[in-house]
């Protein structure tokens, strides 16, 4: 098929395109690249052996957008573009919802005029705010707790309005929990610009040297060893989940929602002592107090993604690690 790949140059975005390529998709990658490289799309096309389409757009920019998809003609698309910091969108509210939420007007306003009728949208765990129980079903009451989750839901409340309006229509909103790793590769991976959000990206610039030390942020949780456990995924597993939800649209009409998570849980300080063994370098950390809002525990259940997708996350904790360094350790600075 032809799918249009909105912010197909990021993290995510660029994983997947190198999963529908090799699935045999023609792609368009539309991406203003305000938070990914420009050699992205380059590092795409070789690892796929093939050139890549790409249109610099901003979504917000609606009739440049019309323009790329107009030349493109797409059948499916997949939507990453968006702003993503949840501090940040404490910060910038009106810029959050400007991006994510105009912008993806903008996008679906412009697949409804092409007669585009299958999406995949890049959703978050953070819809479900702190969890009233673990883990967390698709069924659990949408209840985020900042700008950045209200975005994420607002759309998928605008995609599901859509597929009651449009007969033909099909869409997934992927509720991802927390994507780290990077392509075997070593050509892509995250890179963020700035002090990183995530934490496996942080442990990252500790090992290697870019940063003194990590804050562990409160050992006195309820759990193991009393740091924070989250659902950690390989960018590679999310990547598939996609390819299968692209497959899942062309089935019939109807909207959807489904966590992409393992079901299993890690601790900060097993990620601590993973990234060590991985990279054999040691990642200093000191304790610090927790933060507000932070919670104990949050995992995915992923039985939906299971039966639905017919997919499930393969690569475990060390292999998380081990690409994660093998794409930081080769990039210079």
């Amino acid at each position: 098929m032809r799918i249009a790949v909105t912010g197909g140059a990021g993290y995510i975005g660029s994983h997947t395109c190198v999963e529908l390529l090799g699935a045999g998709h023609e792609i368009l990658i539309l991406d203003n690249f305000a938070n990914a490289e420009r050699d992205v799309p380059d590092q795409i096309a070789a690892i796929a052996g093939q050139g890549v389409e790409v249109a610099e757009v901003d979504l917000v920019d609606k009739p440049a957008l019309a323009r790329a998809l107009e030349g493109f003609c797409p059948e499916a698309a997949v939507h990453f573009a968006g702003l993503k910091a949840v501090g940040e969108a404490v910060e910038k509210p009106l810029d959050y919802y400007r991006v994510n939420v105009a912008g993806s007007l903008n996008l679906l306003d412009e697949m409804t005029r092409i007669g585009c009728e299958r999406l995949v949208f890049s959703s978050s765990a953070t819809v479900y705010g702190a969890p009233e129980q673990v883990p967390i079903p698709e069924s659990h009451p949408l209840a985020p707790t900042n700008p950045y989750g209200q975005t994420k839901m607002m759309v998928e409340r605008i995609i599901e309005d859509l597929g009651r309006a449009r007969p033909d229509f099909s869409a997934v909103s992927l509720r991802y929990f927390n994507p780290v790793g990077a392509h075997p590769s070593g050509r892509i991976g995250e890179a963020p610009r700035g002090v990183p959000n995530n934490l496996m990206p942080f442990i990252a610039d500790v090992a290697a040297g870019m940063r003194p030390e990590m804050k562990v942020h409160g050992n006195d949780w309820d759990t193991p060893d009393g740091t924070g456990i989250r659902d950690y995924i390989h960018v590679m597993d999310l990547a598939a989940a996609h390819l299968a939800a692209i497959e899942v649209t062309g089935e019939g009409p109807g909207v959807q929602a489904i966590n992409v998570g393992s079901g299993r849980g890690h601790s900060v300080m097993e990620m601590i002592r993973a990234f060590e063994a991985a990279s054999g370098r040691p990642v200093p950390y000191t304790v610090s107090d927790r933060r507000p809002g932070d919670i104990a525990t949050s995992l995915a259940d992923p039985t939906l993604a299971a039966s639905r997708l017919n997919w499930r996350a393969t690569r475990d904790l060390a292999t998380m690690c081990a690409d994660a360094w093998n794409w930081r350790s080769g990039r210079s600075g």
